[in-house]
């Protein structure tokens, strides 16, 4: 079966989604909604690099869009001014939604409970699927596979790791900056925002009951100057969100951020001494460990959230999670 899809958002993750939409073969391409003004107007195609036009063009108004009635809309538009509010404009004419801009709905029970009220509403008014990522599937689906595989689980532990250097690397993790000043990313709440939401997933599918959870975060400064960075600033940034039960660290989900792979080093290395990816471990009976080198966070996103349409489209109405839906795989994508 064909699904007809829109776009709803064309930065970084948007732009990879909606190639990935030109290039499916059971996908046709609704629309393009944009917050940019900056691409108003410009072809699908031109955004997202692939060659040639599409004939689609994005716009600031979704109601062509809307009017077009696609099966399910891509929606990655994170800053926009009422990311609700646009979710259930879509959901409420009766178009199902897989995004990535609500961290919090990843599970839905331990978000704030107006929003699910609104968001479970509008999937009731029009009869639409609601679906919020997580990064990969490292997140959620492949640690509980792993966990089937054991006879006793101690804990659970996800790493994400990036170590590049570039401008965009630079500014979101601070590097380059003052060891002595906290960085955006890891201030007070930042964190548990996005990795708290995996945490409890992870922990409602093994039933365990957290009595609490805690960020925290380490730096690292660089040995020697490396590029635009200054010797003794800000190079490597480690931070964590754990669930605790009896007082201890029972599910573990951290991101591992170097300017340079030998920064750090006692901390724990990429992949394979790649420059990313993602490490599974499952202390048990038997232990599990399974390293992945893979895409940016980006890019896995926006192809799994391509992946996510057929599932999404087929689903009843309601708040869905990657676990009560079927698996999302690369369905027609061989070749």
């Amino acid at each position: 079966m064909s699904y007809l899809v829109g776009q709803w958002g064309t930065g970084p993750v948007g732009r990879t989604s909606l190639g990935a939409l030109l290039g499916h073969p059971d996908l046709e391409l609704a629309g393009v909604v944009t917050v940019d003004p900056r691409h108003a107007g410009a072809d699908a195609a031109e955004l997202a690099g692939s060659g040639r036009p599409a004939g689609v063009r994005a716009t600031e108004d979704p109601a062509e869009l809307l009017a077009r009635r696609p099966h399910v809309v891509c929606h990655t538009a994170s800053r926009s001014r009422d990311v609700a509010g646009e979710l259930c404009r879509i959901l409420e004419s009766g178009t199902g939604v897989v995004s990535d801009t609500l961290p919090s709905l990843v599970h839905p029970p331990s978000a704030d409970r107006a929003l699910v009220r609104r968001i479970r509403s509008a999937c009731a008014v029009g009869g639409a699927a609601f679906l919020t990522l997580a990064p990969g599937p490292a997140a959620d689906v492949l640690p509980l596979l792993l966990s089937g595989g054991c006879l006793r689980v101690h804990g659970v532990k996800i790493t994400r790791f990036t170590c590049q250097d570039d401008p965009d690397t630079r500014v979101r993790f601070g590097f380059g900056g003052p060891v002595g000043h906290r960085p955006r990313m890891v201030r007070p709440g930042g964190p548990r925002r996005t990795m708290e939401p995996v945490v409890r997933l992870l922990a409602e599918h093994l039933a365990v009951p957290l009595e609490d959870v805690r960020e925290s975060y380490e730096l690292c400064p660089a040995p020697e100057a490396v590029g635009g960075v200054a010797k003794g600033t800000l190079a490597g940034l480690r931070f964590q969100v754990s669930g605790l039960l009896r007082g201890r660290p029972v599910i573990t989900v951290e991101h591992v951020a170097r300017l340079r792979a030998d920064i750090a080093p006692h901390w724990p290395a990429p992949p394979s001494c790649g420059t990313g990816g993602h490490r599974v471990e499952i202390d048990g009976e038997p232990p599990w460990r399974m390293d992945l080198a893979g895409p940016g966070t980006a890019q896995s996103t926006a192809l799994r959230m391509v992946s996510a349409v057929p599932a999404v489209a087929e689903a009843p109405p309601g708040l869905h999670t990657p676990l009560t839906l079927p698996p999302f795989t690369g369905r027609r994508r061989l070749r």
